[in-house]
């Protein structure tokens, strides 16, 4: 198995993958969006349950939980940051939800892992730089983790997103 980035035009509940991302709120609870489909398909009333457990997750970071009735084993639940015109260190933060829900897929041996483009919906943040921050996250993963293997997938529901990726992708996979 060889590590890469890979982006698809499919719902993120419909990907055959180890663990699946939920761009979630600091509190857990189930939202609109992704979230919403995610919780949707787990099963609302188990993953609430579990997201309580919890308790919330700051900010940049990310958990995980039981993925219940999804295919993928697992929901890395990672919060980014709303948008508010780059002044409040989103970039980082964006690029921490990344990092960290790679390492945790990597501490539960998670070998397949599907991303939506985390903060780009109701949080607002520019898609095009979304995107190049999700793929420079994820290529520093793969480059400071070579020995271990990890495809990355982002869902995506529209043509454009997936076009937008696959430029960021090419820009940055292509300059290292």
């Amino acid at each position: 198995m060889k590590s890469g980035i890979e982006i698809r035009k499919i719902d993120i509940t419909e990907l055959d993958v180890d663990v699946i991302v939920n761009a979630a709120n600091s509190k857990l609870l189930e939202g609109g969006g992704v979230c919403g489909a995610i919780f949707r398909k787990a099963g609302s009333v188990e993953l609430a349950n579990a997201c309580l457990e919890i308790g919330g997750c700051e900010t940049g970071n990310a958990v995980i939980t039981p993925g219940f009735n999804l295919s993928a084993k697992h929901v890395i639940h990672a919060v980014g940051p709303i948008w508010h015109e780059g002044d409040e260190n989103e970039e980082e933060l964006l690029y921490s939800a990344y990092k960290q829900s790679l390492v945790l897929a990597k501490e539960n041996e998670c070998h397949s892992i599907g991303f939506p483009v985390i903060s780009s919906g109701i949080y607002g943040y520019p898609k095009s730089q979304a995107w190049q921050i999700a793929v420079r996250a994820c290529k520093d993963f793969l480059t400071n983790n070579s020995g271990y293997d990890i495809d990355i997938i982002f869902a995506v529901l529209s043509d454009e997103s997936k076009e937008m990726g696959e430029r960021a992708a090419n820009d940055i996979m292509n300059h290292f």
